[in-house]
């Protein structure tokens, strides 16, 4: 159980460097030919459109399992604190008037809550 906390926490962190990566896409330019024949099927600009197309589902994913979590201090430890890296661990204790110990139990079951919707929407 320990193992499954980590990789979703991991999602997460990679969840910001995935927007970026979405953001930095640059426009797809139109193909160039040079009147040499390829016997590749794809070319760059093709290749480039399949991954933003891909981050963008991911992307998607991610969001519409966050945003399928109710409670509110969940979304606050998964978005503030995991994601965004807003708050401390004592901060994030502080904001939620918690002890440590209630803290990490709460951010495990917001973990394995994003975890539940984001499972249902990859399978």
């Amino acid at each position: 159980m320990r193992q499954d906390v980590k990789k979703i926490r991991n999602l997460l962190k990679q969840y910001a460097k995935l927007k970026r990566d979405l953001t930095a896409f640059n426009q797809v330019s139109s193909p160039s030919f040079d009147g040499v024949s390829s016997h590749s099927s794809r070319n760059g600009a093709e290749s480039r459109l399949i991954n933003h197309v891909d981050l963008a589902y991911q992307l998607k994913e991610v969001e519409d399992a966050l945003n399928a979590i109710d409670d509110p201090q969940y979304q606050f430890i998964l978005h503030d604190y995991i994601i965004q890296k807003r708050f401390s661990r004592s901060e994030a204790c502080n904001q939620l008037s918690v002890s440590v110990s209630k803290f990490n139990y709460m951010k495990n079951e917001a973990l394995h809550a994003f975890a539940k919707f984001y499972s249902d929407l990859t399978v």
